[in-house]
């Protein structure tokens, strides 16, 4: 019988001497044993003739098969003045329908067999899914293989696609959290960076057909995609059915990485959006962060979990438990994958506590080095990321996807596998290290929040840039 890894960590809570247990008053005083050995089941990797990745995992606990491909593209590679073509490109691949069948054909096919073919942007990335059962796979399979290669982009879907984002524009200043996040981005890379660049009526009304055309001619490729497989296949016979699908599909010109502009220097400063709507503060703080292949990462996961990652950690403790003042407060060092992630410290509170809580945060930034991480600290919060991290992985599915990001950005398929030893490995000494890429001194402040009724001049902490919130122009034609 194959055990999860929540089974094995369940057996080694219960294995935990009754005694023991009973003497622990506190949770403090609770005392646990070694982590039992958790194996990361490794995909096999094989390269079709033509350029295609294929990593396979088994899975024979349920009748599904599911297959996911990353492309190599994403929002970020979009024109400046056609920001959104990746987005409405990628959902109209699916719901425009294929050369062989029309939209309504494809969703009516879909539907009769509980399957799922999906496709979607991101900034770094394209990625499509499909969900079926056994029996329907192969059949499905060819369908995805011709949503990929054969979109028909029906003009019609098109406009319905357009629609829905702009009404997503025009709703963009709803929520504040999603304000405040959105501006964030554009404050730390830069406004003209994509990795900062939103939709805008004129964006989106500049786009054609034509243009989503051009784009999956130039962006779809074989050798630019990553295939993987999980569930309840046959190795020989998944292999025979993909190179039937994808097999004849020729090569693409050779891929170059892309060269993203962001802003490479801290930004610090106040910038304010004037939200009267709300009887809160949502306050952001920070600057560019790493990359996970960066020699300290490990440190800055233990470092990140001592600081924010549970109730007993230094943000909740003293913000929000301690000192009241938070709604919720969060933050980290984010690594990303080929291009600066962000370090970030979050809070939402009373106005009339805004002064108050940004103070508080700063304080918590500079006490990483001033007060630094003790061993106790670290201790708990490696033994914490440890414990979490079998969870993360418990299934087929999930381990899958993570190795098919891995290969995606060029990282080796063992990571994972290394994760436990080198988080175990990390010292007190390296955590304290870490702690100094946290840097008050270069903070962008970003505030969403009423105008009047706040504890401090938000010019106590700098000079104040305000975000124009005004509604956006309607789009052309539309009223």
């Amino acid at each position: 019988m194959i055990r999860t890894a929540s089974q094995l960590l369940l057996a080694a809570v219960l294995a935990l001497p009754a005694a023991a247990a009973a003497q622990a008053t506190r949770a403090e005083d609770l005392r646990y044993p070694p982590l039992p050995r958790f194996d990361i089941p490794q995909p096999e990797r094989v390269v079709l003739d033509n350029g295609m990745v294929v990593m396979l995992l088994e899975d024979h606990e349920l009748p599904l098969v599911e297959a996911t491909a990353l492309i190599r593209g994403g929002s970020r590679l979009d024109p400046a003045d056609k920001a959104g073509l990746a987005s409405l490109g990628a959902g109209v691949m699916r719901t425009g329908g294929t050369q062989s069948m029309a939209s309504d054909a494809l969703d009516d096919y879909l539907e009769s067999r509980a399957a799922a073919i999906e496709v979607r942007a991101q900034d770094d990335h394209l990625q499509a899914a499909l969900s079926a059962l056994k029996a329907d796979f192969p059949a499905v399979l060819r369908v995805f293989a011709d949503v990929l290669r054969r979109p028909a982009f029906d003009a019609r879907k098109l406009e319905v696609a357009r629609n829905q984002a702009i009404a997503e524009v025009a709703r963009q200043n709803d929520e504040p959290g999603q304000l405040l996040a959105r501006e964030f981005k554009k404050v730390v890379y830069g406004p003209d960076s994509p990795y900062g660049r939103t939709e805008t009526f004129a964006s989106l009304g500049k786009i054609r057909r034509d243009d989503l055309v051009a784009w999956h001619r130039e962006t779809f490729h074989p050798d630019r995609i990553i295939l993987g497989l999980a569930g309840d296949f046959q190795r020989d016979e998944a292999l025979r059915q993909i190179r039937e699908a994808f097999g004849d599909w020729p090569q693409g010109p050779a891929w170059k990485a892309p060269d993203v502009p962001y802003r490479k220097q801290p930004s610090p400063g106040v910038w304010f959006a004037r939200k009267d709507d709300v009887t809160q503060s949502f306050i952001m703080m920070g600057h560019l962060a790493g990359l996970r292949s960066d020699p300290d990462f490990y440190a800055l996961e233990v470092l990140n979990q001592l600081f924010s990652g549970s109730f007993a950690s230094r943000l909740v403790n003293d913000v929000r438990t301690r000192k009241g003042l938070a709604y919720g407060v969060q933050g980290q060092l984010d690594s990303g994958y080929d291009h600066p992630g962000m370090a970030w410290i979050f809070v939402s509170t009373k106005t009339q506590t805004t002064g108050a809580s940004i103070d508080a945060l700063l304080e918590e930034a500079r006490n990483l080095t001033a007060q630094p991480p003790t061993d106790e600290e670290v201790a708990k919060a490696k033994q914490s990321l440890l414990s979490s991290f079998v969870f993360n992985y418990d299934t087929r599915r999930e381990v899958l996807a993570r190795q098919l990001t891995l290969e995606y950005f060029g990282y080796p398929l063992d990571w994972l596998s290394r994760y436990r030893t080198a988080v175990e490995g990390v010292t007190t000494d390296q955590v304290r290290a870490a702690a100094r890429r946290l840097r008050p001194e270069d903070f962008a402040i970003v505030v969403v929040g009423p105008a009047q009724g706040t504890d401090k001049p938000l010019t106590t902490y700098g000079k104040v840039t305000p975000i124009d919130l005004a509604p956006p122009a309607p789009a052309p034609g539309k009223k």
